[in-house]
């Protein structure tokens, strides 16, 4: 039987909005967009989680983000359809805010790295 991996735990609304909270900032994200290799930006966010009692590290950071920035997309992209019901995913007001004035920024100046969440052109 091979060994069995080490998940880490479930991540708490708490962990999420802290999360949330540190990514959001502006200098965070504009570190984010200036740079592909974003690396060292999830670990200050690590840094961040990690002086509020929270034990997570840069790459659990980024797989969490890039989580919560591929469900905003997936609920946003569905209610660009018209009569589709209204869709949300947790946390959808605190990323929008995050988010859709950085699409439309980044969509204006041809070019689209979702918020430091994929690096993707689109």
């Amino acid at each position: 039987m091979p060994p069995r991996t080490r998940r880490a735990p479930v991540w708490s609304n708490g962990e999420l909005l802290d999360l949330i909270s540190d990514w959001g900032e502006e200098a965070v994200q504009s570190q984010l967009r200036s740079s592909r290799r974003n690396y060292d930006t999830f670990g200050q966010i690590a840094r961040g989680m990690k002086e509020k009692g929270h034990d997570r590290d840069a790459l659990q950071c980024r797989i969490k983000v890039k989580e919560l920035w591929s469900a905003y997309r997936k609920a946003r992209e569905a209610n660009g359809s018209s009569g589709a019901p209204h869709t949300t995913c947790q946390f959808y007001k605190k990323l929008d805010a995050i988010l859709w004035g950085h699409l439309r920024s980044e969509h204006h100046h041809g070019h689209f790295r979702g918020g430091g969440g994929g690096g993707k052109r689109e």
